[in-house]
């Protein structure tokens, strides 16, 4: 090969170098991808993943600058930044509003925490739920998976996905009986339920099919989404 050959090949090689993507940049898109489904009220935490994808997107736009001649991937970082900062914005707003919108007038919301007894403390119904017997009351939870299959208008109530699907038996005061109006029903799955309707405590717990322990808690639902 002559030397204007090797020259011209050398050359060639030097005026188009190879450029790896920053990893921050691909890691910025993966984690704003990964957590779309966290404008889903059910998967809400998964908006966390759009802050380390934001300092990742930051991370890899700041290499970039930095080596230029070393990284590519300059709009995958962008994207992934204003994408991640974009939907971590939307995300909040959009549960904040659900939240503070999703109690029908007449009914106090109560957390399902406040009617589950303390780990190490005997399972028995909480002064709350025992303050709240016969109130209308709101709130959220999953249908165990033991109550049926199908659309069902009776079913048990858990607080989390946890208890629904990998907690094995649950406790009796991790339980409600709910109860929809006659004639309606609702199919089972892994959707996070929002009930409204009249509470109600038994003193002597309920023994119920498929479950080991008895039931504290009833729901005779008027609404539920």
């Amino acid at each position: 090969m002559s030397a204007e050959l090797q020259m011209s090949a050398t050359e060639g090689v030097v005026d188009f170098p190879y450029k790896a993507v920053s990893r921050g940049a691909i890691a910025s898109v993966l984690m704003f991808l990964l957590a779309l489904p966290g404008l889903i009220p059910t998967f809400s935490f998964a908006l966390a993943l759009t802050i380390p994808g934001f300092i990742c997107g930051l991370v890899g736009w700041r290499a970039i600058r930095r080596y230029p001649a070393e990284y590519s991937g300059r709009l995958l970082a962008a994207f992934g930044t204003m994408g991640c900062a974009a939907l971590f914005a939307v995300g909040i707003v959009t549960h904040v509003t659900i939240y503070l919108t999703e109690v029908p007038d007449g009914y106090s919301r109560v957390a399902f925490y406040d009617l589950q007894a303390e780990e190490e403390a005997p399972d028995v119904p909480t002064e709350k739920a025992l303050e709240i017997d016969g109130d209308p009351i709101f709130l959220k939870g999953y249908i165990h998976p033991s109550s049926g299959s199908g659309l069902l208008r009776q079913f048990i109530l858990v607080p989390d996905l946890g208890t629904c699907c990998f907690g094995g038996q649950p406790r009796s005061s991790d339980m409600i009986e709910v109860t929809l109006p006659p004639g309606e029903s609702v199919k089972t799955g892994l959707t996070k339920r929002k009930l409204a309707g009249t509470f109600r405590v038994n003193r002597i717990p309920l023994k119920k099919s498929d479950f080991d322990n008895g039931l504290f808690y009833r729901l005779k639902v008027d609404q539920y989404k």
